[in-house]
């Protein structure tokens, strides 16, 4: 997260019938651009933490009778 930093001065408040430019603002960033950026909301919405376990199996393979 300390690579991300707001620029609080630059901000413009529109209404809801303004057109959304996300989508052309975000097709026009490179992939790495994107992804880096869906991480950091990822780790605002989840939290960050360096000890991030594992997930915990649910199944097992079994072995049918017989075979």
């Amino acid at each position: 997260m300390n690579d991300f930093r707001v620029n609080r001065k630059v901000f413009s408040v529109g209404s809801r019938d303004d057109p959304d430019d996300a989508l052309e603002y975000w097709l026009s960033k490179p992939p790495v651009e994107r992804l880096r950026a869906l991480e950091a909301l990822r780790q605002a919405f989840y939290g960050y933490t360096t000890d991030t376990g594992r997930l915990k199996r649910v199944l097992e393979v079994a072995r049918r009778e017989g075979r």
